[in-house]
């Protein structure tokens, strides 16, 4: 199908983390990564870490990112995650999952 862009799976089974400021936001080894980005389950991150942000962006295949910005001992990383609510049909496998960024080290 011309202008559909394939979104590959992750490694299954290597378990990969998402860590700043030395905390563990996130571990999972059902990540779904995308455009070289790991995507999370919810379930697999650490919500006390999470500060819901306003900020917004779109995405033409995956529809409107919401984000979330990361604080970890006093100290905070604005919109340094992010998440598509209800993502677009070609993107439909990252829902109820968070991705990061902004110095937030994706290891594994």
């Amino acid at each position: 199908m011309s202008g559909q862009r394939s979104a590959p799976i992750g490694e299954a089974g290597t378990m990969v983390k998402a860590v700043w400021n030395g905390a563990v936001i996130a571990e999972s080894d059902a990540t779904v990564k995308v455009e070289g980005n790991h995507y999370f389950p919810a379930s697999s991150v650490r919500v006390e870490y999470l500060e819901d942000s306003l900020h917004r962006t779109v995405c033409a295949w995956k529809g409107e990112a919401s984000y979330y910005s990361v604080v970890v001992d006093g100290r905070r990383n604005p919109d340094a995650a992010w998440y598509y609510a209800e993502p677009k049909a070609l993107a439909a496998h990252i829902k109820d999952h968070v991705a990061f960024w902004h110095g937030v080290r994706i290891v594994g």
